[in-house]
């Protein structure tokens, strides 16, 4: 994150990160050591913030990968809350389905395998919170849908809208032009959604968080 932050910042914050929950630790080297993306920590601890502050009954995740986040939600959760995930990929669910029953809050995160393209459609409830932390080319439509889901007054937040600092820089490396144009188109689409009221700030690799008027 130095992209973002100092690293002499970065290392200062780290010493303050949450290293008690053996679970957790376990999933943040496993992705480490295989390079699956997860939440940053900062995020993390921001996004088990939100949850709690905001007390909702019904939340979606877009984006389950190996339900890091997932179970950082859960874990916060109101007693009957619930986590609907949703992920198209085979192998990241098989996993997932592992570390959630570690977790013991199965009973809380009901993992949807599908595009979420085909899913969200389907869907006759509305949500409380929405986190969106999918393929960045599928952001912009993945958010209308979002949008349409969220229940007035609900938060939806949206992660790497900084793009490990890229969305930001003036020159971008040749792998990371055509991702972070659309990054930088969909921060503009948020930040002006007539039904948000929106922030992006500076945490992790970037979040960007709303609130549906």
């Amino acid at each position: 994150m130095d992209k973002i932050l100092y690293p002499a910042q970065y290392e200062y914050l780290r010493q303050f990160k949450d290293s008690k929950d053996p679970l957790i630790l376990e999933m943040e080297k496993y992705a480490s050591e295989h390079k699956i993306p997860i939440l940053d920590w900062q995020s993390a601890a921001l996004l088990e913030i939100l949850i709690k502050n905001a007390n909702p009954r019904r939340v979606l995740e877009i984006g389950t990968a190996i339900a890091y986040s997932s179970i950082r939600i859960a874990r916060n959760l109101r007693k009957k809350g619930i986590v609907h995930t949703i992920e198209k990929s085979t192998d990241n669910i098989s996993l997932a389905k592992v570390y959630v029953k570690k977790s013991g809050y199965d009973d809380k995160i009901k993992i949807l395998l599908g595009d979420a393209f085909d899913l969200m459609p389907t869907f006759d409830r509305k949500y409380d919170f929405i986190f969106l932390d999918a393929d960045k080319n599928e952001y912009s439509k993945l958010f209308k849908l979002s949008v349409a889901l969220l229940k007035k007054g609900g938060m939806i937040v949206v992660d790497n809208l900084l793009w490990h600092g890229h969305a930001a820089a003036e020159k971008v490396p040749p792998e990371y032009k055509t991702s972070t144009e659309y990054v930088r188109n969909f921060n503009k689409e948020f930040m002006v959604h007539p039904r948000l009221k929106p922030v992006i700030i500076p945490v992790g690799d970037g979040l960007g968080i709303g609130i549906k008027i």
